[in-house]
């Protein structure tokens, strides 16, 4: 491969057409011919520079409809000849081909369309054919070719091509052409993913991700390990107003703190997570005593956390707020005087998450080289999921408080035991080996910081008790109702140690493991 190439000839192409009238002096600079289509070609004479329209280069006029224009042996004989290949020499020679040694080339916005139209002819007809051709195959011949995909890059090549005289350098064309290759995976596996959730295919043979770099972070779980943050979106859909760089575990923390807070009413519900697992939530509607019934279902390990309102953080919560420590504090905006008393703390990262949406059906874990793929545990419980198996029914109170309870329990690492009273959490047991160690925890850490709330709590547990010992420590705690899955053996002995003991007990037909 040849390191300096010069540029005589460039096909441009672009749907994007923002910033040409800055690329074009600098291309008529250095006297490269242009080549361009359509609407393309009708921008550059409108801003007064010289091109050759497609037609009259290749000889053949547009057709179908506009579907075929650049797919023509002399266009892309043109862009994969290897300049050095005497063969190829001859052939362009025999056909009177010519050379084309830049394509500046952007698709169709797929993407974009389908967000503001459901007219499937219309979106069939915004699936670019002829872009993405044009780019593999300058990606594709990068020792001899310049491929652009974005204006973004106008600034880059601009630079690359005055600093080589009208030339530029192979490391240059193979990092455009990194960014091309990635460029078309982007649009085909946008395509793909589009059929497939519009024909119902959930699982097919051949899945792909895609998603645009949202920022480097400082580093991955462990200071060693590089990591960064992706959005099939636009970006994250979250602000940072203030603070030092993010991590990949803040992410990980801010991503399960919205989960949660964005699971409950508008303006409502304050969520406190701490590596990733939820240590107190409420959803009180007075907003400062929503903040103190979560911070006090476990304070010591509230510090060092994440806070998620799901309302806007007004003055007399944000001085509540500066009275700890909290990594993050995030909210659905931030009161002016909020944002400067919170500002008072250097370090503190202050998060708008007023634009994030739970957006999305399924969940993905990767290992290595291979992946989990499945649908979102998104299910709200209501009265319909559940029924009353205990002898003793629950008032209107405690049912509330059981379904808060268990929708609180599937974002609980299994096995997971919640209690609350009032709809506040006073107790959460999390990733135990044991359900038996995950209710001994929650009592505990319900005795130590909400022990006058204990009597007459309800708990919920993400999956069926085995035995009934789980059950009868919650009953001996000062529990007077619980909810649990359906599906044990032993059912009938839980629900006779319901009926015993005097305690309400809910059986739900969902489960929620969260491992």
């Amino acid at each position: 491969m040849k390191n300096i190439v010069k540029i005589k000839r460039a096909l441009i192409s672009v749907s994007d057409k923002s910033l040409l009238e800055n690329l074009l002096p600098f291309l008529s600079k250095y006297k490269i011919e242009i080549i361009s289509s359509g609407k393309t070609y009708k921008k550059i004479k409108k801003l007064g520079f010289k091109s050759i329209e497609i037609a009259n280069f290749t000889g053949s006029n547009e057709m179908l409809g506009g579907r075929v224009k650049t797919l023509h042996p002399k266009i892309h004989a043109g862009i994969l000849n290897i300049r050095s290949n005497r063969s190829h020499k001859l052939d362009l020679i025999k056909n009177n081909f010519k050379e084309i040694d830049l394509i500046i080339v952007n698709f169709y916005p797929f993407e974009n369309f389908i967000k503001k139209n459901n007219n499937f002819e219309s979106i069939i007809e915004n699936i670019d054919i002829g872009g993405p051709t044009l780019v593999r195959a300058a990606a594709k011949n990068f020792g001899d070719v310049l491929v652009i995909t974005s204006p973004k890059n106008y600034i880059n090549i601009m630079h690359e091509i005055n600093k080589y005289k009208g030339s530029t350098s192979l490391n240059f064309r193979k990092q455009m052409a990194i960014n091309a290759f990635n460029e078309i995976a982007n649009y085909d596996s946008i395509i793909a993913n589009y059929f497939n959730d519009r024909f119902n295919v959930k699982f097919p043979n051949k899945k792909t991700f895609t998603g645009k770099l949202v920022e480097n972070l400082r580093y991955g779980e462990n200071p060693h390990q590089k990591a960064a943050i992706y959005s099939n979106e636009n970006n994250s859909n979250i602000k940072q107003l203030h603070g030092k760089k993010l991590s990949f575990n803040n992410y990980n923390d801010i991503f399960s703190a919205l989960s949660i807070s964005k699971s409950f009413e508008k303006n409502n519900g304050t969520v406190i997570i701490k590596h990733a697992n939820p240590c107190g939530v409420s959803i009180e509607k007075n907003n400062l005593k929503s903040f103190n019934l979560a911070f006090n279902c476990d304070p010591v390990s509230a510090y060092g956390g994440i806070v998620s309102c799901n309302f806007k953080i007004n003055k007399e919560l944000a001085k509540k707020l500066n009275q700890f420590y909290f990594e993050i504090i995030i909210a659905n905006e931030f009161e002016t005087d909020a944002l400067k008393i919170l500002k008072k703390k250097k370090n503190v990262r202050l998060i708008n998450a007023h634009n994030f949406q739970n957006k999305g059906n399924s969940n993905i874990l990767f290992y290595k080289k291979n992946f989990l793929y499945q649908d979102s545990d998104d299910l709200i419980i209501n009265k319909k999921n559940l029924k009353v198996v205990s002898k003793k029914k629950p008032s209107k109170h405690e049912t509330e408080s059981l379904i808060f309870a268990f929708n609180i329990c599937k974002y609980v690492k299994s096995n997971a035991i919640v209690l609350a009273k009032n709809k506040s959490t006073i107790g959460i047991g999390s990733g135990q080996p044991s359900r038996l160690d995950s209710c001994d925890l929650a009592i505990n850490k319900a005795k130590r910081f909400q022990f006058k709330n204990l009597l007459n709590s309800v708990a919920a547990s993400d999956a069926f008790f085995p035995f009934t010992d789980g059950l009868e420590k919650l009953i001996q705690s000062g529990v007077g109702a619980v909810i649990q899955p359906q599906g044990s053996i032993r059912d009938k002995e839980i629900i006779k140690l319901a009926d015993k003991t005097g305690t309400v007990l809910i059986f739900s037909k969902t489960r929620h493991f969260k491992h």
